[in-house]
């Protein structure tokens, strides 16, 4: 014979199952936070050596902020042998068109962009991923170009960039992110 459901039986039942997956969860989150972010940092650290010229320090141990327009960006610098030989700048815009595109950016000392790596961005596949190094090599324009006279903005908008053919959105916007990149390299990038 079936046993009746009852109001507590049915809450109790309901704890039991909520309680077991909270301690799961709980469990699975401890066993990967390192390795989540073990795996962040070698992200950032691959990051930071493709736009910046060789070095010998350790950028990550020596980052600090930068505000720029109400935000703070954070500027790993490297070094060689003691001496500056570039600055990495970890810049954004939510001005994609569909959504953040988070950006590397790498300058020489004199404010010349060494190289720019996409860290993440959700463009459309085909025209906006463009923005990305594997997909195009639309970005090598930005490379040996210092911003002091090279207006990052697209042509359509009195500026120096050719930008992707249909994905204007996304050309301004990463526009957008490496002048942010240049702003925090004019007020703290030599640190």
């Amino acid at each position: 014979m079936a046993k009746e459901s009852t109001f507590t039986n049915m809450v109790l039942t309901l704890f039991l199952v909520t309680l077991a997956a909270s301690t799961a969860l709980g469990f699975i989150y401890e066993l990967t936070k390192q390795p989540i972010a073990e795996s962040k940092m070698r992200k950032k650290n691959a990051a930071i050596q493709k736009v910046v010229p060789e070095y010998s320090n350790q950028p990550n141990s020596e980052a600090y902020q930068v505000g720029v327009n109400g935000d703070s960006l954070m500027v790993y610098p490297a070094k060689q042998d003691g001496k500056l030989v570039g600055v990495a700048i970890s810049s954004f815009t939510t001005k994609g068109y569909s959504g953040r595109i988070r950006v590397m950016v790498g300058f020489k000392p004199d404010g010349t962009i060494e190289n720019i790596s996409v860290l993440q961005h959700q463009e459309t596949p085909g025209l906006g991923d463009k923005i990305d190094k594997s997909k195009s090599d639309w970005s090598q324009q930005f490379n040996g170009k210092n911003p002091s006279d090279f207006q990052l903005k697209v042509t359509k908008d009195g500026g120096d960039v050719d930008a992707i053919t249909a994905a204007t959105i996304s050309s301004r916007a990463y526009c957008d992110a490496v002048e942010r990149a240049y702003q925090a390299f004019k007020k703290g990038g030599l640190q």
